[in-house]
This record gives structure tokens, C-alpha cells and sequence, in this order.
């Protein structure tokens, strides 16, 4: 994506850093966040400075790249990987890089720091491509003054580039459809106010911003809404950014199609259904305080879950890179996605 003049994505990896651009700074300050260890990895992932999930998948696997240049990879592995408990990304991306070099000292007896950082890269540009295509099945459900209802942010910032969401809506956009976005805030961290609304800006798409207690007062002018998923159960239940549910069950009253975009790679095949997937509590602060400023007597309890699931029952379909399928169809996409990891780990 363009800032200012310079094409940026939103995570990659030089000189041994992990580099990744401050997403908690947005839209006020624009600056470039460098890990220079695991443990910076770490504290990026808890404290959002990188976020989403796909996002968070790269910064992991540089981080493990990072941790086996330097000698601490075992340390490393585990205190990345749990960083953030819901986001499936996280995790696969760590098994896959490990996975990677256990093989490679398997066949040769030794793996070096220039294929380590190879794979990692190349998972990266894999998430990218992922992307693209899922913009690609997806930008076929956009029409001509399309209005488009999202919520939190699963742009280029949390994909790396181009997003899941977002990507279907750019795609739309340059090929020459006039769409309209309803920005929902997404309390308390504000990822769509922040995050969303300056990507939207940024890529000239008509958009507004509107609190996430106006969503139903809005749903009689919205075509379609587009989500993104952190975690994606066997069943086709979801995980998403706490406030999804309330717009699926909008959704489902007001006959609007309701969509996620995802790539496979937030899929848990372990997990049965959404009542299995571990949900993040985060801490009463970001409800009650802005920017530090208290919005909240002070001396009150808050509970700040970071995600809630949408039951497969509200799902009309979720976009991935294979195309966009049912949450009935589930069963067959696994098998499909099971297949093709074989086939590339042979």
C-alpha cells in the first residue's frame, strides 16, 4: 500500500529486525516499530503494536527466523506462539517454520540462517498471494454502488498487504465500481475508526465511520457485510473481533448477506466447533480508559473479551484463496486443504 509516496507492507524483516509499522501510533503518527529480539516480537504481538491475524502469522515467523539466527530458539518458539490465544495464524506459522527446519536438519544434517529467512519470507509473500486471491472470488459479490458494511480492521495492516476484507473491496474499486463502506468503530480499541477508516482514505473509497451501537440503524442501506476471522472451527463457526456476532444477528433480521473473508490458514481443524475456540480476555483499561484518559468511574469493574463466535447458522459464505464456499461445505474444503499441505511438505 501507498503512504505518501513510498509502497509500504505492514510487516517484513531487515537486517535481522523484525520490522513492523506501529498500528497502536495510527492514524496520528505514522512510525516503524523494529523487533529486535523474540522478546520484542513478543511484547509487539500482547501489547498490538502488530495486529490481525494474518499479520501477526508473519511477525511470527520472522520472529522464529529471528530467534534461530540468534541462538534462542527454543526459548523463542513456545513464548511466540502463545502470545495471543485466539488467532490460529499465530501458532500455524510457528509450526510451520519449525516444521521447516527440523526437516531440513532431518535431509541435510544442518539448515542454515539464509534458508531460514528464505521460508520465512516466503511465507510471507504465500499470506500476500493468499490475499489477492481471496480479493479475487471476492470482488464478485460486489456490484455497482455496492454498500459494503465492515467491522474492525482486516486490511493490508492486518494481512501484510492488501488485506482479506479490504482486498475485494480494492479490487472492486479499480475495476471501476463505486462502493461505500459503513466503518464500524469496533470498541474499545477502535481498529476500524483508526485503522480501516485510514485505509479506506488513503485508497480514495467512499467511506464513513459510525459507533458500533449504530449498526442496526444503518443495516437497511447496507448490501453486504464482509468480516474477517481469527480462528475458523471445523464446522465453519467463526471467531472474530468481539462485535461480530451482534452484526451477523443484524444480519440474519434485515436479509443482509453476511460474509467472511479468510484465508485458510485460520482454519483449526482440531477444533470441532466455535464453542472449543480459546477466547482472549484482555485488560479492563482498554474499556475504561482512551489514550490514557479515564472515560469510566474509575472505581467499576469492565470486561473486555477481545473476541466473540458467530455461529455458522448467520455465515452465507466464507471467501478464501479456494474460493468462496459454504459453511456447509466445510467438510470438503478441509479435505481440499489437508491434500494440498501434503503435497507441499513433500
Amino acid at each position: 500500500m501507498m503512504v505518501g509516496n513510498k509502497w509500504y507492507q505492514s510487516v517484513w524483516f531487515s537486517n535481522n529486525e523484525v520490522c513492523l509499522i506501529d498500528q497502536t501510533k495510527l492514524p496520528f503518527k505514522f512510525e516503524i516499530f523494529k523487533a529486535r529480539n523474540y522478546v520484542d516480537v513478543v511484547k509487539a504481538i500482547k501489547t498490538m503494536i502488530v495486529r490481525g491475524a494474518s499479520a501477526i502469522g508473519v511477525t511470527a515467523a520472522y520472529g522464529i527466523a529471528q530467534a534461530f539466527i540468534q541462538g534462542n530458539l527454543e526459548e523463542a518458539k513456545e513464548k511466540i506462539a502463545n502470545a495471543r490465544p485466539t488467532a490460529r495464524d499465530l501458532r500455524h506459522a510457528v509450526e510451520h517454520m519449525i516444521n521447516f527446519i527440523q526437516k531440513r536438519i532431518e535431509e541435510n544434517g544442518k539448515v542454515t540462517k539464509e534458508e531460514v529467512i528464505k521460508e520465512a519470507e516466503s511465507f510471507a509473500n504465500t499470506t500476500v498471494e493468499n490475499c489477492k486471491r481471496i480479493g479475487k472470488f471476492g470482488k464478485r459479490l460486489i456490484k455497482d454502488n455496492t454498500k459494503i458494511m465492515t467491522h474492525c480492521n482486516a486490511g493490508w495492516l492486518a494481512s501484510v498487504d492488501w488485506g482479506t476484507v479490504t482486498s475485494s473491496i480494492y479490487m472492486a474499486k479499480r475495476e471501476g465500481k463505486d462502493v461505500f463502506v459503513y466503518v464500524s468503530e469496533t470498541r474499545p480499541r477502535l481498529q476500524g475508526a483508526r485503522l480501516t477508516a485510514w485505509e479506506l482514505y488513503n485508497e480514495n473509497i467512499k467511506h464513513a465511520i459510525i459507533c458500533d451501537n449504530a449498526s442496526a440503524y444503518f443495516m437497511h442501506d447496507v448490501d453486504i457485510i464482509i468480516v474477517g476471522a481469527d480462528r475458523i472451527a471445523r464446522n465453519g463457526d467463526i471467531a472474530n473481533k468481539i462485535g461480530t456476532l451482534d452484526k451477523a444477528i443484524l444480519a440474519k433480521e434485515y436479509g443482509v448477506p453476511f460474509y467472511v473473508a479468510s484465508s485458510t490458514n485460520s482454519f483449526d481443524f482440531n477444533c470441532r466447533t466455535g464453542k472449543e475456540i480459546p477466547i482472549e480476555q484482555r485488560s479492563e483499561e482498554e474499556v475504561k480508559f482512551i489514550d490514557k484518559k479515564l472515560i469510566a468511574n474509575k472505581d467499576s469493574k469492565a470486561l473486555n473479551p477481545a473476541f466473540d463466535v458467530t455461529p455458522r447458522k448467520y455465515i452465507k459464505g466464507i471467501i478464501t484463496e479456494f474460493g468462496i464456499v459454504k459453511p456447509s461445505e466445510m467438510k470438503d474444503l478441509v479435505r481440499r486443504v489437508r491434500k494440498m499441505k501434503k503435497k507441499l511438505e513433500r
